[in-house]
C-alpha cells in the first residue's frame, strides 16, 4: 500500500509543481479533466489532491510567511518583513491557484463515480457513494479554506444548481462569477449534510489506499464536526447556521482523538512533511517559535499557569538543529531553557536575538508529522461555545489536545485543575493554543474573536531577548500601513488579466480589496 501511495502522490506532486502561478490559474478554467480520468483511479485522484492540497497550503512560504506567523506561532529567524505584514503576492498567487487545482480533483472524483462507464471501474476502489460522499467533503473543506481567506470567490456545487456557482466549470464559464461569501457559507453547512445522508456505513469509504478516513464512521463525524465549525463561524450572519449547528451535534461530531483527521507524511524524504522538507532538505531554517507563543505557554502571560505543552511544542535553547531533526535532545522542566524568536521586530535587529532561542520541537520538525484537517480538542472548544461555555467541555478539549501531543496523565490533571472559568477568552486561547500548526484555522478563530489577547499589535512594544545597543525593549511597526493583522488576502494580482471584471465586482461587493477589508462574521 505504501509502495502504490508513493506512485500516486509523486505523480500527482509532479503534475502540480511544474506549473507556474499563471498557469495554475489558467489550469482552474481550462483543463478541469487533469489528469487524464480515463488512465487512473478514484482513489488516486483523491490521495493527490488531498496531499497537494496539505503541501501546498502548510509549508515554508505558504503558511510560514503568512498565517503561521501572523498568528504568532513562529517569528521568522532572518527575513522578518511578512511577520510585520509584507505580503506575498507570488505566494498568494500560488496559494490560490492550489486550493483550486485540488478542488477540480475532488469534482474529478466525483465524476469518475458518476459517469455510467467510470464508476463501474472506481467501485473496485470503494462505494460510488462513500467516494463521492467524500470528494464533497474535501470540496466543502477546500472552498471553506478559501472564502475564509479571501471572502467572495469562485464557487462550485455539486449538490445546488444556482447562477452565482460558476467555478471549475469551463465549458459553460471560462470567467466565473465570484459567489456572495453568505450564499457559500450556505452551500457548505448543504453539502455536507448531504454528503453524511449518502454515506452507506456498510461499506468502506476507499477499499485501499485510504489516507484520511479509513471508516465511513469517521468521515461522518469529520463532515458533522466541520459543518459544527461553519455554523459557529457564521451564526448571527448566515440564515440557517443554528440549525446546522444542532443537527451537526445530533447527527455525531469527534468524540475522541482517534476521530482526528490529517494527512500522515512519511519517515523518509521521499514524501516528508511540508516543514521537516523546507527546513532540513531545503534548508529553510528560518522559522523559530515566538517570544509571544513561549510566553503564554509558561504562564507569563494570559490567564492559565504553565502549560505542560511547552516542552512539546518547542526544544530547548541547547537544541541544535542537528539535534532537532534527529530527535536527540532531552525535554526539560527548566523553563528558562525556552525562548522564544522575538516577534515583530525588523531583520537588522534579528541577527542579534536569534542565538539562543527555541526551534519547533522533534514532534513538529519530523518527517511523519500529521498536518490536521480537523482535531477532536478543536470540537470540545466549538461544543464549549455552543453549550454556553461549558466547562465539561471546556477541560475536554484540553484534555485532548495536551493526550494528542504526549503530555502524561498526571501533568494533565495538575493542568486542568487549575484551569480558570471557561469564559470566552479563556475557552478561545485555549482553543489556540490547541490549534498550534493549524495557522488557518487560528487566523480564522482570531478574527471572528479578538483572542488570544496575548497577541503583539502593531504599535506595542516588547523586551528583546537581548539588549542591542543598551536598549531593551523594541515596538512591532507594521508594513503596509497596517495598524492590526490583515483581515483578508487580496485577490492575486494576475486575476485581474484572467477575470478583471469579476475581480472588480468582487471587489466592490466586500467593501473593496484590501487587507484590512473585514469578512462578513469578523468581530467589528
Amino acid at each position: 500500500m505504501k509502495k502504490i501511495f508513493i506512485s500516486i502522490l509523486s505523480i500527482a506532486t509532479l503534475l502540480t509543481t511544474t506549473v507556474s502561478c499563471d498557469d495554475k490559474l489558467e489550469e482552474i478554467n481550462i483543463n478541469p479533466n487533469r489528469p487524464d480520468i480515463l488512465n487512473t483511479t478514484s482513489v488516486g485522484v483523491f490521495n493527490g489532491a488531498v496531499y497537494n492540497l496539505m503541501t501546498n497550503s502548510r509549508g515554508s512560504f505558504s503558511s510560514g510567511r503568512m498565517a503561521l506567523p501572523w498568528v504568532q506561532y513562529s517569528a521568522q529567524r532572518n527575513y522578518t518583513e511578512e511577520d510585520r505584514f509584507q505580503f506575498r503576492e507570488v505566494t498568494n498567487q500560488s496559494l490560490y491557484g492550489d486550493y483550486y487545482l485540488s478542488a477540480i480533483d475532488f469534482k474529478t472524483v466525483i465524476q469518475m463515480n458518476t459517469d455510467p462507464e467510470l464508476k463501474i471501474k472506481n467501485a473496485a476502489y470503494g462505494s460510488n457513494n462513500n467516494q463521492i460522499a467524500a470528494a464533497r467533503v474535501m470540496l466543502a473543506y477546500t472552498f471553506l479554506q478559501l472564502v475564509d481567506a479571501y471572502g467572495d470567490v469562485p464557487y462550485y456545487s455539486y449538490g445546488t444548481t444556482d447562477p452565482d456557482f460558476q467555478a471549475l466549470q469551463k465549458d459553460t464559464y471560462i470567467k466565473p462569477k465570484f459567489a456572495p461569501a453568505v450564499k457559500i457559507y450556505a452551500d457548505l453547512m448543504k453539502e455536507l449534510k448531504e454528503a453524511v445522508a449518502m454515506v452507506e456505513t456498510n461499506q468502506t469509504v476507499f477499499s485501499q489506499g485510504d489516507r484520511l478516513f479509513g471508516s465511513p464512521a469517521k468521515l461522518i463525524k469529520f463532515a458533522n464536526s466541520l459543518r459544527l465549525r461553519i455554523g459557529t463561524r457564521v451564526k448571527g450572519v448566515v440564515p440557517g447556521a443554528e440549525a446546522h449547528i444542532a443537527e451537526a451535534i445530533a447527527g455525531g461530531v469527534m468524540t475522541s482523538n482517534a476521530d482526528t483527521v490529517g494527512l500522515t507524511y512519511q519517515a523518509d524524504n521521499v514524501l516528508p512533511s511540508p516543514f521537516y522538507n523546507d527546513f532540513f532538505i531545503g534548508n529553510r531554517t528560518d522559522f523559530a517559535i515566538s517570544n509571544t507563543f513561549v510566553e503564554l505557554l509558561k504562564g507569563q502571560t494570559g490567564n492559565f499557569g504553565v502549560d505542560p505543552r511547552l516542552q512539546k511544542y518547542a526544544a530547548p535553547i541547547t537544541a541544535s538543529e542537528t539535534a532537532v531533526k534527529n530527535k536527540t535532545y532531552a525535554e526539560t522542566d527548566d523553563l528558562t531553557q525556552y525562548v522564544g524568536m522575538p516577534y515583530g521586530i525588523t531583520s537588522a535587529q534579528a541577527a542579534g536575538q536569534r542565538p539562543g532561542t527555541s526551534f519547533w520541537s522533534s514532534n513538529v520538525l519530523k518527517q511523519d508529522y500529521t498536518e490536521v484537517l480537523m482535531e477532536y480538542a478543536e470540537v470540545e472548544f466549538l461544543l464549549s461555545e455552543n453549550n454556553g461555555w461549558s466547562v465539561a467541555n471546556y477541560q475536554n478539549g484540553v484534555r485532548a489536545s495536551m493526550l494528542r501531543w504526549g503530555v502524561t496523565p498526571a501533568k494533565i490533571d495538575a493542568y486542568i485543575a487549575t484551569l480558570p472559568a471557561p469564559t470566552q477568552e479563556n475557552v478561545i486561547t485555549q482553543k489556540y493554543i490547541a490549534l498550534f500548526m493549524q495557522p488557518y484555522e487560528a487566523y480564522a478563530e482570531y478574527r471572528r474573536t479578538g483572542f488570544p489577547s496575548t497577541i503583539l499589535k502593531p504599535g506595542q512594544s516588547h523586551p528583546f531577548n537581548v539588549p542591542q545597543a543598551g536598549v531593551t525593549t523594541y515596538t512591532f511597526v507594521a508594513l503596509n500601513g497596517l495598524s492590526a493583522m490583515p483581515d483578508r488576502f487580496t485577490y492575486p494580482v494576475n486575476l485581474q488579466q484572467l477575470n478583471g471584471e469579476n475581480v472588480a465586482a468582487a471587489a466592490a461587493a466586500i467593501g473593496g480589496d484590501e487587507l484590512d477589508t473585514k469578512l462578513i462574521w469578523a468581530k467589528k
